[in-house]
């Protein structure tokens, strides 16, 4: 029993003949149906991941200084990301009732996030040039990390080397 929608087309045509029309609730429209649900399921697979598989760095990249990494507003921006969801859900809420599932998780999620930035963010190095063209060329694949240098930057701006997988002592 073909699964590509153009065959099912092609061989209900050959059976059917020159009578394009069919019942609706008929076996043929079922099967016609199925066929364009499961290619139009495909079709949204390879897209994401085609989205996924899109560089990570941009083909010019070049080496970042640390002064430019440390003035960077990325990581309390991060931080905050989900400040304005988490504002609004508080504002939502009735007094006296208790927090939502939502929002004791992004709680939760945002505390975390605040203890490791703390302790340290890890990163790739991204002020050495051969770490900046291994990104470039990097697949996605987490056990590509391993030939990566990384590093552990901490909020009080110091960074020491660290190790891939990184551990509690790295």
């Amino acid at each position: 029993m073909p699964k590509n929608l153009a065959k099912v087309q092609k061989k209900i045509a050959k059976k059917k003949g020159n009578v394009p029309s069919l019942h609706e609730n008929s076996r043929d429209a079922k099967r016609l149906r199925r066929a364009g649900a499961r290619s139009e399921k495909l079709e949204k697979l390879a897209a994401a991941r085609g989205r996924a598989t899109q560089p990570l760095l941009p083909s010019n990249s070049t080496p970042i200084k640390r002064t430019d990494f440390l003035t960077c507003p990325f990581p309390s921006s991060y931080l905050a990301r989900d400040s304005t969801e988490l504002s609004t859900l508080q504002a939502s809420r009735r007094p006296g009732r208790p927090t939502t599932t939502r929002e004791d998780t992004l709680k939760q999620q945002r505390d975390a996030e605040a203890k490791e930035y703390i302790s340290g963010l890890w990163l790739p190095d991204m002020e050495d040039p051969e770490t900046v063209e291994k990104l470039k060329d990097w697949s996605g694949e987490w056990m590509n990390l391993n030939t990566l240098r990384f590093v552990r930057v901490k909020q009080d701006e110091t960074r020491h080397a660290s190790s891939f997988p990184p551990t509690g002592q790295s």
